[in-house]
């Protein structure tokens, strides 16, 4: 016991047993993990700008914080219901009509002559089985894209809630400094501060490179005659805060508009556009400006983040950044002077 003891009272066994606690938490809880960082993402991005726009304005005009807030997330309410209102109902349109389309391509003539050349193989494919397999493909990606937006507007509240009582939870939160759980809390606050720090530093990267997805979109979507692109573009920066994910996303609304308006040539085109924006958000802006934002050479950025994205995904993208630099952290690796 006393040898325990002696060990905990060392601050780096400390900051080790709550890191490990912390990975536990996550990984018994990795079922919601998405819930709980889009509300974090969107808490620290709306919070910011709530804050700019009223040390920008402090000078002509004194805004208060909560009616500052509320107007933001009207506005962004407002907008969302309004992409839902254009872009859903000829979404879900476009895909009936696709799929009439695909449905009706097959003659009674086209059958008996597909009939007369590929009835002999016929009977070794299991065309059915296929056929189920790819349906419930399709289901479930339709059941994601459900849960994403499900995700989203939860988030969307809960950053609303916390924003707006943000004291009350701080207050809240301090008082287990003073508990039988004071040292694991005070550790636990001496990591949201280093970690915020640095995923702060990784966000404005990912705005960074949401705007450029949302400027390139807007530019090539414009050449490709799309209507409302201001809408769409807003829909692909919001999508872009997620990274890499955000991208593949809003394959699925895009190319239903361009098959709308321009057939499957029009969908190929948008595919190539989404593509290279893939690789150039992959392999060129997110590096790039993840080593100048936080003093890490390209390469370890590189083998960061292919790493994380290993083991956690699409989100591995953007926390895989902030492990790193908390883990440099707690091994009391000056960043600076590389």
């Amino acid at each position: 016991m006393n040898i325990i003891r002696s060990l905990w009272e060392k601050e780096m066994v400390r900051k080790v047993f709550t890191f490990i606690l912390i990975i536990l938490t996550v990984y018994f809880l990795r079922g919601i993990v998405d819930l709980f960082l889009l509300t974090f993402l969107f808490t620290y991005l709306i919070y910011n700008m709530q804050r700019f726009i009223i040390n920008s304005l402090k000078s002509f005009i004194k805004i208060n914080e909560l009616s500052m807030t509320i107007i933001l997330y009207f506005i962004i309410f407002i907008l969302l219901g309004y992409f839902i209102y254009r872009f859903i109902p000829i979404i879900i349109s476009q895909s009936i009509t696709i799929v009439n389309e695909f449905s009706g391509m097959q003659s009674k003539t086209n059958i008996n002559r597909i009939e007369q050349y590929l009835f002999p193989i016929a009977g070794k494919v299991d065309i059915e089985g296929y056929i189920k397999n790819e349906a419930n493909s399709i289901f479930q990606f339709i059941a994601n894209i459900g849960k994403w937006g499900i995700n989203i507007l939860l988030s969307l509240i809960l950053s609303l809630f916390f924003i707006i009582e943000q004291s009350k939870v701080k207050k809240f939160l301090k008082r287990f400094n003073n508990s039988r759980l004071s040292d694991i809390s005070k550790c636990l606050g001496l990591f949201s501060v280093n970690f915020l720090n640095s995923f702060g530093k990784v966000v404005q990267v990912q705005v960074i490179i949401a705007v450029t997805n949302a400027i390139l979109s807007m530019i090539a979507l414009s050449i490709m005659g799309f209507p409302q692109l201001i809408a769409l573009s807003f829909m692909i920066f919001i999508f872009s805060l997620i990274p890499i994910a955000g991208t593949i996303v809003s394959i699925f609304p895009l190319c239903i508009i361009a098959y709308s308006i321009g057939g499957i040539i029009k969908v190929l085109y948008v595919l190539l556009v989404i593509a290279i924006l893939y690789l150039l958000e992959s392999y060129v802006l997110n590096p790039q400006f993840m080593a100048a934002k936080t003093h890490i050479p390209v390469f370890v950025v590189f083998i960061v983040l292919i790493i994380s994205e290993h083991f956690m995904g699409i989100w591995g993208l953007l926390l895989g950044i902030p492990l790193f630099m908390f883990i440099l952290d707690l091994l009391e690796v000056n960043l600076n002077k590389l």
